[in-house]
C-alpha cells in the first residue's frame, strides 16, 4: 500500500526555482513509484507584493533588490537555466524581461484548486512568465492560459474582476509567512515537514521516503496501542 502525504507547496508563478523545485519533486514521486501517493496543494507567496503595475525591468530589479551587479545577475540566471534543462525544463529566452505583481494569478490559483486543476494551471502559469516572456498581471493574457487547460473563461474573467478570493489568498500568504516561510519554494509535507529551495530530485526522493516511513511506523504503533 502506498503512504499518503499531503504536500503544500509555497510558491510564486515568477519564481525561477519554483519551476526547478517542482520539476525534482515530480521527479522525486516517479522514482518512488507505488510507495507514497502525493496530494499537492499550491499555495500562494509574492516575491514582489508592492510592484506597480507596469512592472519593472529584471536585471534593473534584481540588481536593486539582491544589491548584485548586472555581471552577477546574468551568471545567476545561466545557473538557473541550466538547473532549468537539468530536471527537464527549458527557460526561455527572455533577454532581459520584466517582473510584474502576481496576486491576481494566485486568485486564479485558489479558484483551479475547487475544480480539480491547480497543478495544471500553476505549469501553465510557469510556461506563460518564464517560456512565453508573457505578463502575469495581464488579465487578457491569465484568461487565455485558463482556457487553455480547459477552465472556465466567463468564472475567471468574474473573478477578475470583481476581486473574488482576495479575503482567502491574502490569509493563506498571512499564515505561511507568520509560520516563518520568507522565501519560496517551502515544500511542506503533512503539514509539519517543510523542504526549501529548489533541491535535487535526490533530495526530495530521500525526504519523502523517510517521512513515509515515519508515517507507516506511527500508523503500526496505533494499531498497537488499540489492540
Amino acid at each position: 500500500m502506498a503512504t499518503p502525504l499531503k504536500i503544500d507547496i509555497v510558491s510564486d508563478v515568477s519564481c525561477p526555482w519554483c519551476i526547478i523545485g517542482y520539476k525534482a519533486l515530480d521527479e522525486a514521486l516517479g522514482k518512488l513509484g507505488g510507495k507514497v501517493t502525493a496530494d499537492i496543494s499550491w499555495q500562494p507567496f509574492e516575491l514582489n507584493p508592492n510592484m506597480p503595475p507596469e512592472g519593472q525591468e529584471i536585471v534593473e530589479h534584481i540588481t536593486e533588490k539582491y544589491g548584485i551587479s548586472v555581471e552577477q545577475s546574468e551568471q545567476n540566471r545561466e545557473m538557473i537555466r541550466q538547473r532549468g534543462l537539468d530536471v527537464g525544463y527549458e527557460f526561455g529566452n527572455r533577454g532581459g524581461g520584466r517582473i510584474y505583481n502576481t496576486f491576481d494569478a494566485h486568485r486564479l490559483l485558489h479558484w483551479a484548486e475547487e475544480a480539480g486543476k491547480q497543478t495544471e494551471l500553476k505549469l501553465a502559469f510557469f510556461d506563460l512568465y518564464f517560456k512565453q516572456s508573457g505578463d502575469p498581471s495581464n488579465h487578457e493574457q491569465l484568461l487565455a492560459v485558463v482556457e487553455q487547460v480547459g477552465l472556465d473563461k466567463t468564472a475567471a474573467q468574474e473573478i477578475l474582476t470583481t476581486g473574488k478570493y482576495t479575503q482567502e489568498v491574502r490569509e493563506a500568504q498571512h499564515l505561511y509567512q507568520s509560520n516563518g516561510i520568507s522565501s519560496v519554494p517551502a515544500v511542506i509535507v503533512n503539514n509539519k515537514h517543510l523542504i526549501s529551495g529548489g533541491q535535487p530530485a535526490s533530495v526530495f526522493e530521500q525526504a519523502l521516503s523517510q517521512i513515509a516511513q515515519e508515517v507507516e511506523a506511527q500508523k503500526v504503533e496505533g494499531e498497537s496501542a488499540e489492540a
